[in-house]
């Protein structure tokens, strides 16, 4: 089936998902090219960045994509989630 990688959870009580390398591969970069770009995102902003930025070149549902890989890249500590914000926003932790 190719590669794929197993995505961790911030809760470590919870498990990950088994997503494929290459998907992973495009949303993380995705997300991180949107956070650069505005270093302050919600949830619902950083999906329609995504979104618009692999508009026609993804096959599968990014809503999903995003949310899995966010988890693991917060469980990594490469974003964290601000959580004392109304909505949730997200920054890249440096």
């Amino acid at each position: 089936m190719g590669d794929t990688n197993l995505t961790l959870h911030p809760d470590n009580h919870k498990k990950g998902n088994k997503i494929s390398k290459k998907k992973y591969d495009i949303i993380r970069a995705s997300i991180l090219t949107c956070l650069e770009a505005q270093p302050m995102m919600s949830y619902t902003d950083m999906a329609n960045c995504v979104r618009e930025s692999l508009q026609d070149k993804f096959d599968g549902s990014i809503n999903w994509y995003v949310e899995v890989v966010k988890l693991d890249l917060e469980a990594k500590h490469i974003i964290k989630r601000i959580s004392e914000t109304r909505p949730q926003l997200y920054k890249l932790t440096s």
